[in-house]
């Protein structure tokens, strides 16, 4: 976490929570190295939020072509 603290405008404790925060949601996991700790990406993660912003966009493009579908074609015929 040093490294990545020293790279970033914030500070370590403040990376530190990040790093819990992405650990707990399952997008990162870390190991013991001697007196470090070693954070890495979570492939499983990383696959399940992609999938779960696929869905997400997905269902905005539905809901967008549905809107379109239903609007008019040329506003200017609204205010004849």
């Amino acid at each position: 976490m040093g490294e990545l603290a020293e790279e970033l405008p914030i500070s370590r404790p403040a990376v530190s929570q990040h790093l819990r925060v992405l650990k707990e949601g399952g997008l990162v996991v870390d190991q013991a190295e001697g007196t470090r700790r070693v954070y890495r990406l979570n492939p499983d993660g990383v696959t399940a939020l992609r999938a779960y912003l696929e869905r997400i966009w997905d269902d905005a493009l539905t809901a967008f072509h549905k809107a379109a579908e239903v609007a008019p074609d040329d506003p200017e015929q609204e205010n004849s």
